[in-house]
């Protein structure tokens, strides 16, 4: 059981290790170069879920390697970032899935910015994360270096010769890599065949079809240098003809140690034909022609063909009618019979060999004897070893008969033709006749010479000459192209043929005939020439057939849009004219028509001086119909000075045969009526009529709408006025122009209602003007002006239509007074040095930020003096107690008040006021007054409202005499309590006075806890006498709250 133990703990582990997740990627860094076609190969192992596994490439590039860069995944077609997306959906980049847990990254062309860190992230499907989920690895793209090149040629061999080929091939790469070079043949369409290979690992290896070839050493492949390598192949076979071509590759080793060819190139290819050898030869025999004239000369050329020539020995024989002329043996010395042999000796004859395979016989004067049949034999011998030569097989051509004929002396001339009149384009003919009619090979030169029309002077035209060559005049080489000329086979006859007739080839006609004699010695003799009689052409223009269409009518449109204007020409007079078209304007104020634009027949345009006087050059669209009949221009962008009446002037050229146009009709169309208007206003502003009140301090919006407008592309300028009750004229507020720059009126800038002005368009054709905080200076009838601008065909913007609002009236009213005071009455009665509290209390006010300014009157009868026919209120004297202002400043203290008073704020509705040490003159009635005061937008106040409060009827006792005020006024009795009883008394006096200030002190203390707030009462006045046992009065002056 315990020898079980360590296996079981093996086998548990050995499961956790099974269990967890694996990703391996392909081993880096790898180098691969530009251009070139990569996979990385990508597996996950140990994992858990389905068999077919996800995953997803990205990429971390140099210049951010801590950025991931999505490349593509095989389950999120968005994972790729927006660089790679292009490329992943043209399968540029794409994963092959190689089995359900291995894929293969393509990347069909590197290029230099996919150098990075690639990771292989598989997304989990396990019940827990457990293991590796990614792999990295590093490509490096290094440029691609490698160049091969070879000679592209066609070279013909014979079988059994040799080829030798070389091949250039070269690299850069800074990387550690090899080169391996191979030789391929390829014949049309079949499968490259390997001829010899020198690998990677330098081993030279030659394909299956060579490899025995290579054994006997008829096929090497040698270096020649640092990058140049040869291919040689000896005893050529017919089987090696096709084309040869070398291949390279460059190899770089992986850091798994395998080699990996990072690109492979191929040189030019070189055309090998390889001819096979055999004995079979042919003669051919050639002269230039059968019939002469005697003193001509005669060449006939026996060729010979056959393989291997020069390598083989071949004898030729020349016969006349059967006869032997001369021979020549495979030394090439010729032998002559006596009668030619003397021919040859005065150089009238000459037998040659002129290359391996051609002989020649010359006769450079013939006579009439030499008509007959000629031919050649050529006959191949064989060298014995003796050196003796045998004859092997003979071989002749057909003969060669020729006639050699006399010349005959006296010849006439005539010229005719058929077609003395001729229209434009039309063709014509001219005959020269020669009698008596010799034979084709008879040597006769025709000239035709040309006078032309309204011309004194005869020039050579063109010649037939001698030896059956044409040779033009120099001036007049237009001809050259419109003319042929032609010699009947049955005479001497000179046809000349002129197709396409011009006034240029009007005039008059002649032919001259020359007779002439070639000599032995290659020179020419003139016997007899002839001039012919005159011939007149006359060569007339066509007549016109053009016609225009002359229909009128009339256009109506709005400015921006197209003006289309038609040209129709209805009949031609060839299907070749061509048209210049000129289009003209007619203003009203103007006397003749402007020239807007001129096409010419060669389809040039050429602005008239309308076109650039009104700037119309970018605005002019020129078409012409495919069937050439209809041309139509188009003026862009109307303008409202484009109204006018518009027509074409159409002239017709024609190309004359000798090239040159020329005018041939011109004719006017019907006009066409053009009116350009402004588009229709169709700008609306709501004219609703609107009532506004608002309190001060308040925002208010006015809304200013346009519910429709001339044109969706046109521009608003919106501007703002108020009419202010006491203003005759109405004021400008604000003005948004239609660039949308924003200025302010005089009422705007004078004030602070800039700063509280707010304009602003939440939709097209919908404005806001904001006022913030709105003062009762506000007030007033407001309206919006709206200018709709447009954008005219020229670029300028004008303004087309404007339109009011209707009025909205503003009402900014201060608030409504709500303050109210408590009026109810009451009583009070105090004794003499008591303190009594006058309360003023606000049961309601406007607005929780109004301050208020309290005032404490009292009210007393008035003295004797005054009179009695008075009311009984006017029989009371008020008297200011204390004020307080609504910015917490008191009043001075009156002079009887002075000390006593004592002011608290116990809450923001609720103030106090607190007489001390009263007397009998306190007596009376007491109220408070009240007024509300409020701060406009602009920060200064105003008193809203003002309320009095009820009245408190104080009444204050005389408290009479008491023992300490009978002591105290006694010497005697004072003495006798205080000093003689003094042992007595001393402690009963400390006790007491212990009191008295315990009691004090006890006093402050709970004056500063009773909630009401220190910060209004200013240090109180102490007052205390030491002869007397009085309490301390604490008198309290009313000072400045903050």
């Amino acid at each position: 059981m315990r020898t079980l133990r360590p296996q079981l703990a093996s086998l548990l582990l050995l499961g956790m290790a099974l269990a967890q997740r694996q990703v391996t990627v392909q081993e880096g860094p790898l180098y691969r170069t530009e251009g070139s076609h990569i996979t990385l190969w990508c597996k996950v192992s140990g994992y858990q879920g389905p068999a077919e596994q996800n995953f997803q490439w990205s990429i971390y590039l140099p210049s951010a390697p801590e950025r991931e860069v999505q490349i593509v995944s095989t389950v999120d077609p968005s994972f790729p970032y927006a660089i790679y997306t292009q490329r992943v959906r043209s399968r540029g980049i794409y994963v092959e899935r190689v089995q359900g847990d291995a894929v293969l990254l393509h990347i069909t062309e590197l290029q230099d910015r996919d150098a990075g860190e690639y990771e292989c992230h598989t997304p989990n499907t396990d019940e827990r994360y457990f293991g590796s989920y990614s792999a990295k690895m590093n490509l490096v793209v290094i440029p691609d270096s490698l160049r091969v090149t070879a000679v592209p040629q066609t070279l013909n061999k014979v079988e059994r010769d040799s080829l030798e080929l070389k091949c250039e091939v070269s690299k850069s790469t800074t990387q550690h890599s090899h080169v391996s070079i191979a030789w391929y043949r390829q014949r049309g369409s079949e499968a490259p065949v390997e001829v010899i290979s020198l690998s990677r690992d330098f081993v030279l290896r030659a394909g299956s079809a060579y490899a025995q070839r290579q054994a006997t050493g008829d096929v090497r492949l040698d270096k020649v240098g640092e990058t140049t390598s040869k291919l040689t192949i000896y005893n050529l076979h017919p089987s090696d003809q096709g084309e040869f071509y070398c291949e390279a590759a460059e190899w770089i080793q992986d850091p798994d140690k395998s080699w990996y060819a990072m690109t492979r190139k191929r040189s030019q290819g070189a055309i090998v034909n390889v001819q096979a050898t055999d004995k079979e030869f042919s003669v051919r025999l050639e002269t230039e022609k059968r019939t002469y004239i005697v003193g001509e000369p005669v060449e006939f050329r026996c060729t010979l063909e056959a393989q291997n020539i020069p390598d083989r020995y071949f004898s030729i024989s020349w016969a006349f009618n059967s006869s032997l002329i001369a021979s020549l043996g495979p030394n090439a010395v010729p032998v002559l019979n006596n009668e030619f042999a003397q021919r040859e000796a005065l150089g009238q004859l000459k037998v040659a060999k002129e290359s391996d395979n051609v002989f020649v016989l010359k006769i450079y004067r013939l006579r009439l004897e030499d008509s007959g049949k000629y031919n050649c034999r050529v006959t191949e011998r064989e060298k014995t070893v003796t050196g003796d030569f045998i004859d092997k097989e003979s071989k002749r051509p057909k003969n060669i008969p020729i006639t050699v004929l006399p010349l005959k002396a006296g010849f006439a001339v005539t010229a005719i033709s058929r077609t003395p009149g001729v229209t434009y384009n039309e063709s014509f003919d001219l005959q020269c006749i020669i009698k008596p009619h010799y034979p084709s090979w008879v040597p006769v030169s025709v000239t035709w010479r040309f006078q032309p029309a309204g011309s004194t002077e005869f020039h050579d035209l063109v010649t037939f000459t001698r030896d059956g060559g044409v040779q033009w005049g120099d001036r007049y080489a237009g001809f050259r192209t419109r003319t042929a000329i032609e010699k009947a086979e049955s005479s001497n006859n000179v046809r000349l043929s002129i197709s396409r007739a011009s006034d240029t080839e009007a005039g008059k006609y002649q032919c001259v005939a020359e007779l002439w004699r070639k000599n032995y010695n290659s020179s020419w003799t003139r016997l007899a020439d002839r001039t012919s009689n005159l011939l007149e052409i006359r060569v007339l223009r066509p007549v016109t057939k053009l016609q225009v269409s002359k229909s009128k009518r009339s256009i109506t449109l709005v400015e921006n849009r197209p003006i289309p204007l038609n040209c129709s020409v209805k009949s031609q007079t060839s299907p070749d004219s061509h048209f210049a078209v000129l289009w003209y304007v007619h203003k009203p104020s103007d006397a003749d028509g402007k020239l807007i634009l001129k096409t010419t027949h060669s389809s040039a345009f050429e602005y008239g001086t309308y076109a650039e006087e009104e700037g119309l050059r970018g605005r002019l669209q020129f078409e012409r119909s495919a069937s050439g009949g209809l041309f139509s221009l188009t003026v862009q962008r109307a303008e409202v000075r484009d109204s006018g009446s518009y027509y074409c002037h159409v002239e017709e050229w024609l190309l004359s045969p000798n090239h040159a146009w020329y005018k041939l009709a011109e004719e006017v169309s019907g006009r066409t009526e053009v009116t350009v208007k402004q588009p229709d206003n169709r700008l609306q502003v709501n004219q609703t009529y609107k009532n506004i009140t608002v309190l001060e301090n308040q925002w208010v919006t006015l809304e200013c709408l346009v519910s429709s407008r001339t044109s969706p592309s046109s521009q608003l300028s919106v501007e703002w006025y108020v009419w202010r009750p006491g203003h005759p004229e109405k004021e400008a507020v604000v003005r948004l122009s239609r660039q949308s720059t924003l200025r302010y009126g005089d009422l705007a800038a004078l004030g602070d209602l800039r700063s509280r002005l707010h304009l602003e368009s939440p939709s097209p054709g919908l404005y806001h003007l904001s006022i913030q905080n709105a003062t009762v200076r506000d007030s007033g009838a407001y309206d919006c002006r709206v200018e709709e601008w447009l954008l005219d065909p020229s670029d300028r913007w004008y303004k087309r239509a404007e339109d009011l609002s209707g009025l909205i009236t503003l009402t900014v009213k201060q608030p409504d007074p709500t303050l109210q005071v408590d009026t109810a009455t009451a009583n009070l009665t105090v004794q003499e040095k008591e303190s009594f509290p006058l309360d003023c209390s606000i049961l309601s006010r406007s607005s929780p930020e109004s301050h208020f300014a309290v005032t404490w009157y009292n009210l007393r009868a008035k003295e004797a003096g005054s009179r009695a026919e008075e009311d009984e209120e006017e029989e009371e004297e008020r008297e200011a107690v204390l004020s307080v202002g609504p910015d917490a400043v008191f009043s001075p203290e009156a002079g009887r008040w002075e000390g006593r008073l004592r002011f608290q704020r116990l809450s923001a509705v609720l103030f106090r006021l607190t007489v001390l040490q009263a007397g009998g003159a306190d007596t009376g009635n007491y109220s408070c007054h009240v007024e509300e005061w409020l701060a406009d937008p602009n920060g200064l106040w105003y008193r809203l409202a003002e309320e009095e409060s009820g009245t408190v009827a104080v009444h204050v006792q005389d408290a009479g005499s008491t023992l300490q005020s009978v002591i105290c006024s006694n010497d005697a009795l004072f003495y006798f309590v205080f000093f003689y009883p003094f042992p007595i008394f001393g402690i009963l006096i400390i006790t007491i006075l212990l009191v008295r200030f315990k009691s004090r002190n006890s006093s402050k203390n709970s004056e500063g806890k009773n909630g009401v707030p220190l910060l209004w009462i200013k240090e109180p006045h102490l007052n205390y006498s030491p002869t007397c046992l009085e309490p301390p009065v604490l008198s309290i002056h009313p000072g400045t709250m903050d």
